[in-house]
Parts: C-alpha cells; sequence; structure tokens
C-alpha cells in the first residue's frame, strides 16, 4: 500500500477543530489527536511518567503525570515548560510516527493545534485550518466550564492570529454553521481521492 496523504489539521482555540476532525473520521480518514497522545503519554503507565518524574517528582500524582502540578511548575519557574517540552515532543513524534506506519487508511488526519507555532507544516501534504469570526469564537470558548476571559486572552496570546493561519493554509473550513463545514471536508476528501487514488 502506498503511503497515505497526510492532512495537517489545526486551529485556534474554539474554532471548532475537534468538531471538524470527527467530520474526517466520519468521511473514511484515519485520525491522530497531539492532546489525545499527550494525555495517552501522562497516564499511569505512560511513556512520559518515568522522564517527567525524573525531571520534575512532584509532577507525578497517582502514577500519572498531573497537569495540574506542571501548569503550577510552569508559572513558577520561567524554564519550565521548556523543559518539559524537551522531555514531551520528542515522545509525541514518535507517537505520531508510530500511528502512521501502523495506518491503513487511504487519507491520514494529524490534528496538531499548535502545527505553525511547531513549523509542522512541512510534513504535511496539506493543511486545513478550522476558522470563525472572532465573536463567535470568543463566545464558543467562554461557554466552557471554568474559562474566563482573562485564560481566553492568554491562550490566543500563545496561538498564531487566525488571520495568519488562514493565509497559510492550503484550504480553510468555516464552521459557522455545521452542514457548510461538513460539504468543505467531504469536498477535501473526494478532491484527494481523486487526484490522489
Amino acid at each position: 500500500m502506498s503511503a497515505p496523504y497526510v492532512i495537517g489539521l489545526t486551529g485556534s482555540i474554539g474554532m471548532g477543530k475537534s468538531t471538524t476532525a470527527k467530520m474526517f473520521t466520519d468521511a473514511g480518514c484515519a485520525l491522530w489527536d497531539a492532546d489525545a497522545a499527550v494525555h495517552r503519554l501522562y497516564a499511569p503507565g505512560g511513556a512520559a511518567v518515568a522522564p517527567m518524574g525524573a525531571l520534575y517528582p512532584a509532577a507525578i500524582v497517582d502514577e500519572g503525570v498531573s497537569r495540574e502540578a506542571l501548569k503550577t511548575w510552569i508559572t513558577e519557574d520561567a524554564s519550565a515548560l521548556r523543559q518539559i517540552e524537551a522531555v514531551v515532543h520528542p515522545l509525541v513524534a514518535a507517537d505520531r510516527a508510530a500511528f502512521l506506519q501502523q495506518g491503513d487508511s487511504d487519507i491520514v488526519v494529524l490534528d496538531i493545534p499548535l502545527l505553525f507555532e511547531g513549523g509542522m507544516e512541512r510534513f504535511m501534504d496539506m493543511v486545513v485550518v478550522v476558522s470563525a469570526p472572532p465573536e463567535v469564537q470568543r463566545e464558543r470558548v467562554l461557554a466552557r466550564p471554568g474559562m474566563s476571559p482573562a485564560q481566553f486572552e492568554t491562550i490566543l496570546a500563545k496561538q498564531m492570529p487566525d488571520a495568519e493561519k488562514r493565509r497559510r493554509a492550503d484550504r480553510v473550513i468555516e464552521t459557522i454553521d455545521i452542514d457548510s463545514a461538513r460539504k468543505s471536508v467531504e469536498d477535501i476528501v473526494v478532491e484527494i481521492r481523486q487526484t490522489h487514488a
């Protein structure tokens, strides 16, 4: 079997990326989710537990890596995030590589929130950005449990602006309404299968 066609799926918080990722799986694509990979690595028995415990013992709670403990460390130590990423990024990359090797789908979607920020676009056959107007994004994010306007602004500040993501994308999927977003997904899948069969 030839190598799968790889779509990099990204978009800022609240843009509808998870919903759009599900649409790709509904259309018969395989999905790898970077956030889910990190959850697996942090879970008891996960590959990140031992190295993270060696790096910062307080991060280990109930035999897994506590995200809350890591957040506390990051706020207290300016170098913490860099140290965490040095452990986690290679493990996430290995998880992604293993997924790509064992897959049997013709199209693979890699759901990577910080795709552009991490310079990952060069490894993709196509980059798809999900997008919505700023007021829709804000409304969606602030509707999440425990999310404050200040937290939202902090997250936004770490992400590349939506306009820049749209500019760098091969395709943009607007997620204002479900039906048009689904049609965009289906059109992309059909186009890939026709041109790369």
